[in-house]
């Protein structure tokens, strides 16, 4: 499995100065809504970029935004010094994409699945089919081959898009809640997977509602509420914020989106 991670972890070129992802005061409004107010952030190349906010407080929006598949109402956005939407094609030929939902083909197998993916970047048939089956043994999805992806379990369909988004080697990963149903042993397969590619130079974004595991990856964390970044730096910077040192991340967030109340108790609870 180690020779198998090697061969998707290959040297890409140096981070240069441009960030991996630059947004400027970007807002997105539904029907009076406003899902993004104002969000600013930079994400530097070859960074483990924690984007955690509570439900509803505009992440997965602003990556349906940096992936082109919406349109922002105002604001600036640039992926690699590209900027959106005048460049949103060349942009999502850089990114690998692991939605919060799974919508994947039901009526494929894994392979079928990963090697549709393949072509879908332009990689040539026998290569999407030496890829596809190199990363079906490297997420353990190789038991029964015939098993189409309707019948697989909620950390299978998360593994199988991962593997998707791995198989034309992005510079940028877009990880809206990857580890959500996988068990620990997938999980874990899938982090060391993450890391080796941010070693290699990309960069990844993830939004988690596992604070525990964003504490141990993550270099850099913004955490956004209401649509607009309000504490953003390194764990420890973040800590020598907080109201004392040894903060954990949970209690920054929770003091960041202002969710700290009295009581918390039903009297007949």
């Amino acid at each position: 499995m180690e020779a198998e991670s090697q061969h998707f972890a290959e040297s890409r070129e140096p981070a240069a100065s441009v960030p991996a992802i630059q947004i400027r005061d970007l807002h997105k409004v539904y029907n009076g809504f406003h899902a993004v107010d104002g969000l600013s952030v930079v994400v530097p190349q070859g960074s483990f970029f924690g984007f955690l906010g509570p439900n509803g407080a505009g992440k997965t929006t602003t990556i349906k935004i940096l992936m082109g598949l919406a349109q922002a109402t105002a604001g600036s956005v640039e992926v690699f010094g590209l900027k959106l939407p005048e460049h949103s094609l060349a942009i999502r030929k850089q990114i690998g994409l692991v939605p919060d939902d799974t919508l994947l083909f039901d009526y494929l197998t894994g392979l079928e699945y990963l090697e549709f993916v393949a072509r879908l970047y332009l990689l040539d048939r026998q290569t999407a089919k030496d890829r596809a089956a190199e990363l079906l043994n490297l997420f353990e999805l190789t038991d029964n081959p015939r098993k189409l992806i309707g019948e697989y379990s909620k950390g299978m369909r998360k593994r199988v898009a991962m593997a998707a988004a791995l198989i034309h080697r992005p510079k940028l990963f877009l990880m809206d809640e990857p580890f959500e149903g996988v068990d620990a042993v997938g999980a874990r397969l899938m982090k060391d997977i993450l890391l080796q590619q941010v070693r290699n130079g990309a960069t990844v974004f993830l939004t988690s509602h596992v604070l525990e595991v964003v504490e141990r990856l993550c270099s850099e964390i913004a955490i956004i509420n209401r649509g607009k970044v309000v504490v953003h730096g390194t764990v420890a910077d973040l800590q020598r914020q907080g109201a004392t040192q040894a903060a954990s991340l949970e209690d920054i967030f929770v003091q960041a989106v202002g969710a700290e109340r009295e009581g918390g108790k039903l009297d007949w609870l």
